[in-house]
């Protein structure tokens, strides 16, 4: 009688600890940085470089973005760390961030996004385009229009695009155009 008493007892705090372990691991993110890259034509329309991002960091708070691009020769002619708390702050108002747990899949999702064809632009400027104000550099816009080099455009935000290309005249990447 005891020993069916204590199984009694025992059996629904056995299976009430596998319930709560269920359901912690139904909450919780499997953690993968992300880490990728792609060759496109940038610097040069005769060869490819090689753009990479990389998410890293187990929380918002602690996460990077680092996105760099390197040309044929394997010199880096472009990097930016975006922090994923700048990402987060700077989103849509309507999208609710305000758990970890969404927080992370978005920055998951602007890292996994990050190369879409719609951001990498060729050419960078069609010839018939004027530049606006949104173009902090008129001489490089119109560079671009004259050399037809493609252009690659990312996300700091809600309405906060940046748009760059490379600067055969300088020899460096520039921001060519910066909008929503």
């Amino acid at each position: 009688m005891r020993k069916f008493l204590l199984l009694l007892f025992c059996c629904p705090l056995f299976f009430g600890s596998c319930n709560n372990s269920d359901n912690k691991k139904a909450d919780a993110i499997e953690f993968k940085n992300v880490n990728s890259s792609i060759a496109k034509s940038f610097s040069d329309l005769n060869t490819q470089d090689t753009f990479k991002i990389e998410l890293t960091g187990r929380k918002p708070e602690d996460m990077v973005l680092n996105f760099s691009i390197k040309n044929a020769k394997g010199a880096e002619i472009y990097n930016v760390k975006l922090k994923g708390t700048e990402l987060v702050g700077n989103t849509d108002p309507n999208i609710d961030l305000s758990k970890e747990k969404d927080q992370i899949i978005f920055l998951k999702t602007i890292a996994n996004d990050f190369f879409s064809d719609d951001n990498f632009l060729e050419p960078a400027v069609m010839p018939e385009d004027k530049a606006d104000n949104n173009a902090p550099d008129k001489a490089l816009y119109e560079e671009l229009k004259k050399s037809g080099l493609n252009g690659f455009k990312y996300r700091l935000g809600k309405e906060n695009n940046v748009y760059i290309a490379w600067s055969d005249k300088e020899k460096k990447v520039k921001i060519y155009y910066q909008c929503c």
